[in-house]
């Protein structure tokens, strides 16, 4: 028979709807300013930080509360070498041959191509590892799902401590888990270079589709 938890009262703020609406309105003012960096400078950020940032992704929702996930945090310089070569080879594969003319077409006003020097210039790299399940073989549930969210919480966390970012997804992703030395239930979900922008940093113009072309009401 499974064990019951047991509850606790709900720690919930009440608060009055115009503090509500300015609240909603404030982060999303906030982080629709968050853009994908790709230029970021080499000045070390504080570590502790982005360790609290972690911890707030870590404190996402997930299937049966499993916590499907792992956060290797990088700050060595060699194995951000390894990580960028490594990387730059699938990025390759992938510019020459794996990539549909469709999807090089919709990169192309992007800009991107195989080179990546963040991954070394960034002071941090997070790489995020889905556990398929837990060491002992425990069964875990709506995996990518919750890795999902945390990451979500991690980009907002961060993003809301002044740190940019770039949510980064080499395909496939198998080196990340033999440089970082990460066991076979755990595969790279998201790498996530952190730092600053380098000064005079540029970003796409780029559009965000209007809420009335996302949000359905019935």
């Amino acid at each position: 028979m499974a064990t019951v938890i047991a509850t606790e009262p709900l720690a919930f703020e009440r608060i009055d709807e115009q503090a509500m609406r300015a609240r909603a309105t404030q982060f999303r003012t906030e982080i629709a300013r968050r853009r994908t960096v790709r230029d970021f400078s080499e000045e070390l950020v504080p570590v502790d930080v982005v360790r609290t940032c972690i911890d707030a992704a870590a404190q996402a929702p997930s299937g049966a509360n499993k916590q499907p996930w792992t956060f290797v945090l990088v700050t060595d310089r060699v194995l951000k070498q390894r990580i960028r070569h490594a990387a730059e080879e699938e990025e390759r594969a992938f510019y020459a041959g794996r990539a549909t003319e469709q999807w090089l077409d919709d990169l192309a006003p992007l800009g991107t191509d195989e080179h990546k020097p963040f991954l070394e210039t960034a002071p941090c790299l997070i790489v995020v590892f889905a556990q398929r399940n837990g060491p002992g073989g425990e069964k875990h549930y709506y995996v990518t799902e919750s890795v999902g969210i945390a990451c979500g919480f991690l980009l907002a966390a961060l993003h809301r401590a002044g740190l940019a970012t770039l949510t980064h997804t080499p395909s496939p992703m198998g080196f990340l888990a033999d440089i970082l030395e990460r066991p076979a239930n755990e595969r790279a979900f998201l790498l996530i270079p952190v730092g600053y922008p380098m000064t005079a940093c540029t970003v796409p113009r780029i559009e965000r589709k209007r809420l009335s072309d996302v949000l359905v009401e019935r």
